[in-house]
């Protein structure tokens, strides 16, 4: 009896740990990514960016994807991909308002990711 709550206990302690680690990296992780599109973001508000600056956010999200696929689903990845393409390919044409929607909906994704990752009681379910 004693061995069996101890290895429930033991059980719930590393899922609970593994969860807090989860959460803790995610945010980490996209929070750094925000701040690299922010940054974007100004440039091409200000019509400043350049191609390089844009295939820099783009490498950027490379590294940080590289460990992501482990924690969020494909599709999420996928999805920023896309969004960071496409505003790569704006940005390169110089077509700055079409660069400045995409990089609002990057941003949006990259803020909401997260939340769906929440240790709460409506992801839960």
């Amino acid at each position: 009896m004693v061995k069996s709550i101890v290895t429930v206990l033991v059980t719930l302690s590393i899922l609970i740990a593994g969860a807090a680690f989860e959460q803790t990296y995610i945010h980490r992780e996209f929070g750094d990514f925000a701040a690299v599109v922010e940054t974007l973001d100004e440039k091409v508000t200000t019509q400043t960016a350049t191609e390089e600056d844009a295939l820099a956010v783009q490498k950027n999200w490379l590294t940080h994807k590289e460990h992501m696929h482990v924690f969020i689903p494909h599709t999420e990845i996928k999805e920023i991909d896309l969004w960071l393409s496409e505003t790569v390919s704006y940005v390169k044409s110089q077509n700055w308002e079409e660069a400045r929607a995409k990089i609002e909906v990057l941003a949006e994704l990259v803020e909401q990711i997260p939340h769906t990752f929440r240790f709460r009681l409506e992801n839960l379910f």
